[in-house]
């Protein structure tokens, strides 16, 4: 363990990643819906665009986090932001639907190859009395990062076009690119897991979570008894059956079992399904929100989902780091019931919601977001081995990074197919709109209420933040 700050000084590197990550992941808040709308195509489109980069952010990340046991942090830290620029140039270049969604995959494949080697540094490097200062830092830095991307990335996209906010992300990509070259350190032998590596079980991996996150949209968009949704469903429990079946005959797989099984990693990932995912499918449905009921001031999304960021890093810095302290369930409580707070409030949207109110019902939100996804890290992730520390952080982020595209699946279908079924209906455009936004907010606060009950049975914390 590095004595004194050397744990901070090495963090640079890591830290730049996350800022990369934040920062343009708030530049392309804004892409989806100015790209169908480029396209002239509609709006629930926006759900195969979002979900094509949710794939691979989630599936890669235990596969790349097992990648970065055996090949190093460094290594696998320059790779992944190599990857990231990569799939920022192929969606600048973007004329199709299709293109658009392979293009933001592999931006998904460089976003997995980057946050378990982040989280790994945090877990092995950090005194354990400071892990979940360490990783309030990093939720700072991602969520204070995309700050002022959905207003600049907004403005950018109505004077500009999206392609010239695409091509500015990949700018930044390879600045970053550079400096992280010449900041990270050699890596340490000892950082290093020689075992073999788990291929068959990668592969199954990448099939098995891909189709899972296929399920709820092909349910929402082509119905739950058409062909498409079934034959979806049949082939992901198939891919499941067959990958329990190769990793219990695996002696490093690819995710590990024992890790899974403790109640800490299963009731925080519980919770994260129902909560954490409310944060992307929220900015989504604001944007085609405002984008229905003020067209000619489709600017204000931008303003809420900027603050939604800043409540959220807020919620990082000042909640997260009680988890040192405080017992964390009665933290996250406090948390969720601000998460639910800001949900309700979409209930008081209308035709006519000011800038305000919007802004108010993400911030609220963020603040509650920021402070337990902060926590939820510490209680997962506590007590992982040196080199267990990629493939249990990866693993972890492959549940965390799919609670936020089985958000978008959810509830962004949840609202989008509720507007064009009531317009077909003879609703006006606004007023189906409001109507749909009220349904959501229903189902978003039951969801934060079984989020509370998960939450209670954790296990409980000691006083210096090790789990019992």
């Amino acid at each position: 363990m590095e004595q004194n700050n050397g744990h901070w000084r090495g963090f640079v590197p890591y830290g730049l990643a996350a800022f990369l990550i934040g920062m343009v992941g708030g530049f392309s808040t804004v892409l989806g819906p100015a790209f169908v709308q480029d396209l002239g195509i509609a709006y629930n489109n926006t759900t195969w665009t979002a979900l094509s980069q949710a794939m691979s952010t989630a599936a890669c990340a235990p596969i790349l986090g097992k990648v970065g046991d055996v090949i190093g942090r460094r290594t696998t830290l320059l790779l992944g932001i190599g990857v990231f620029t990569l799939g920022n140039v192929l969606s600048a270049l973007a004329n199709s639907l299709i293109f658009m969604m392979a293009a933001r995959f592999v931006v998904g494949i460089g976003t997995a190859a980057l946050a378990p080697v982040i989280m790994a540094y945090i877990v092995t490097r950090f005194p354990k009395d400071q892990i979940a200062k360490g990783f309030s830092v990093y939720m700072l830095i991602s969520s204070a990062s995309v700050i002022f991307g959905p207003t600049l990335g907004g403005l950018m996209v109505s004077a500009y076009g999206w392609r010239a906010m695409i091509w500015l992300c990949a700018a930044i990509c390879v600045s970053v690119f550079v400096v992280c070259l010449f900041t990270t350190g050699k890596e340490a032998p000892q950082n290093r897991n020689r075992q073999p590596f788990d291929g068959w079980g990668a592969v199954l991996v990448l099939i098995f979570f891909s189709l899972m996150l296929c399920v709820p949209s092909f349910g929402q968009n082509f119905g739950w008894a058409s062909p498409a949704f079934l034959g979806v469903l049949v082939a992901s429990l198939l891919s499941l059956t067959v990958l329990l079946a190769v990793e219990r005959k695996v002696g490093n797989p690819i995710l590990p079992g024992g890790f899974m099984k403790r109640r800490a990693f299963i009731l925080s990932v519980l919770a994260l399904f129902l909560t954490q995912g409310l944060m992307q499918a929220n900015m989504t449905n604001t944007i085609i929100f405002v984008n229905y009921t003020q067209p000619a001031n489709s600017a204000i999304s931008g303003y809420a989902i900027s603050v939604m960021y800043l409540g959220m890093s807020l919620g990082a810095v000042l909640v997260g780091p009680l988890a040192d302290r405080f017992e964390p369930k009665l933290v996250l409580i406090g948390s969720f019931l601000l998460t639910g707070i800001g949900c309700g409030i979409l209930l008081l949207f209308s035709t006519a919601t000011s800038a305000l109110m919007l802004m108010a019902a993400l911030g609220i939100l963020g603040f509650g977001l920021g402070g337990n996804g902060t926590i939820f890290m510490k209680v997962a992730l506590s007590g992982l081995s040196q080199q267990e520390a990629g493939a249990g952080t990866g693993t972890y982020g492959l549940f965390r990074d799919l609670a936020a595209p089985f958000g978008v699946a959810v509830f962004v279908p949840l609202f989008t197919n509720q507007v064009t079924g009531r317009i077909g209906e003879g609703a006006a455009e606004a007023a189906a709109a409001v109507q749909a936004v009220h349904t959501l907010a229903v189902a978003e606060l039951l969801c934060v209420a079984v989020g509370i009950g998960v939450v209670c049975f954790l296990p409980g914390i000691y006083k210096r933040g090790e789990v019992r």
